[in-house]
């Protein structure tokens, strides 16, 4: 079922805005669409071996809303963890859960703070764009998507009703560089589908598996994620065909808790984890960038340009990529909750501040922007908050950008007077006067 949007597209660079219309795939999300719709869906497996410096297969699992001491005391989790390294400071980027989602695989959120229908624009590019840059197969599972490529705000369970798959939780879905793409939306599919893929040992080299809404402990808790979860992965680590040279991230989108700060279980596990770390704790700063940080060194990627760049990688992979870790130094690490979002263009309060660039002149351990990445943002070099700094802000810190005076802010139609945030930091935002509007709808049929 093809349901076509009309609406003003962002501009795409610098000093443009324009009308556009373009076609968002697979929305409709009635019975009788999503059977028509999934008759016709494609579905793709590519494969790769791309050796990598720590590891060869990154496999992501994320579990919902839980703060760290109810997490970590969960019998499930802490048996899995024996079996691995656990990450004791390890932290979500803000609230609620689709932010940390966009984040995770694109660098930033954009002043997210919902879980609506948002849209994040093409010329936004994500760990796929890395990923494929250097021929590294990826696809996503995510557990009770009707058919791959669903693009719809949710699907529930037909019998019962209950909640089922919710696109706040799929990362990729988010990205219209990956949805205006049939061929990366095919590699977009339902649990099932990894099965099969296993079966013919066509699994992806990186890989995003989100459990339901049961399975992950959004509706249910801790108890019920943390058994899925050993249940889920308990064969495979004894599998020859996922087991190759592989690194297991389980971890949360958020804190259950939002008065406390934003920290997390994480646990890492599979036959890439050096014996001599199974058991131990690392206690280093890391956050959701770490992901793609992580899968930057060890694959030698480009990066985005944007909050990747400063993300500690994995002390056990930096140990062989030659990335060496930082400390927090300030504000105070005492006074960061990363708690809620700082404004942005998908802010529900604050929307009116223009899309931040990525900074391509950044290099960290050799390792520089994507060439296309580069290319498109050339001309915007004002408008970028992106330092490679560790520290990361939020919506008590907030971005400081690149051009920003120290009397001027941006106020939706130019350069106005000095902003004071929370916290005392700028919000100061070099940008062009054009009309940006971005679709954020709570739901498409």
């Amino acid at each position: 079922m093809r349901t076509k949007l009309s609406m003003t597209a962002l501009a795409l660079a610098a000093g443009a805005a324009a009308q556009a219309s373009f076609e968002t795939l697979y929305t409709a999300t009635s019975t009788a669409a999503v059977a028509a719709a999934a008759a016709t869906a494609k579905t793709s497996s590519p494969t790769s071996n791309v050796k990598g410096k720590a590891f060869d297969r990154m496999v992501v699992i994320w579990l919902e809303n839980t703060d760290y001491t109810m997490a970590a005391g969960d019998p499930n989790l802490a048996a899995l963890a024996k079996q691995g390294i656990a990450l004791s400071n390890y932290n979500a980027v803000t609230h609620p859960s689709e932010p940390n989602y966009a984040a995770s695989i694109g660098g930033d959120y954009f002043g997210m703070d919902n879980d609506n229908f948002n849209f994040i624009p093409s010329n936004i590019s994500s760990i796929v764009d890395l990923l494929e840059d250097k021929g590294i197969s990826w696809g996503e599972y995510q557990e009770d998507m009707p058919y791959s490529g669903f693009e719809g705000f949710a699907w529930v369970n037909q019998q019962t009703k209950a909640n089922d798959y919710v696109r706040k939780h799929n990362p990729a879905i988010l990205y219209n560089s990956v949805t205006d793409n049939p061929t990366r939306l095919s590699q977009i599919k339902n649990l099932t589908q990894f099965y099969a893929d296993l079966a013919a040992d066509k699994l992806p080299q990186w890989m995003f598996i989100t459990p339901n809404m049961t399975s992950d402990g959004h509706d249910t808790s801790v108890t019920v994620a943390g058994a899925w979860t050993k249940s889920f992965l308990t064969p495979l680590l004894n599998d020859k065909r996922f087991m190759k040279n592989t690194m297991v991230l389980i971890t949360f989108d958020e804190n259950h808790t939002y008065t406390l700060e934003n920290r997390i279980l994480a646990i890492l596990l599979g036959d890439a984890i050096p014996s001599n770390l199974i058991g131990t704790t690392d206690s280093n700063f890391y956050d959701h960038y770490s992901e793609i940080s992580t899968a930057e060194a060890n694959w030698d990627l480009h990066t985005l340009g944007r909050y990747d760049v400063g993300a500690n990688v994995f002390s056990f992979v930096g140990a062989k990529t030659g990335d060496k870790l930082r400390q927090w130094q300030t504000p105070d690490f005492s006074t960061v909750f990363l708690n809620y979002s700082y404004p942005g263009l998908l802010n529900s309060m604050n929307t009116a501040v223009p899309l931040p660039a990525p900074n391509i002149s950044l290099t960290q351990n050799g390792r520089t922007v994507l060439p296309a990445i580069a290319e498109v943002w050339a001309e915007d070099q004002g408008n970028t908050p992106y330092t490679g700094a560790l520290e990361i802000p939020d919506g008590a810190h907030l971005p400081v950008y690149s051009a920003a005076a120290a009397n001027e802010r941006w106020d939706g139609n130019g350069w106005n007077t000095w902003y004071s945030g929370v916290g005392g930091n700028r919000l100061g935002i070099r940008a062009w006067r054009a009309s940006l509007i971005v679709c954020v709808m709570k739901l498409c049929v």
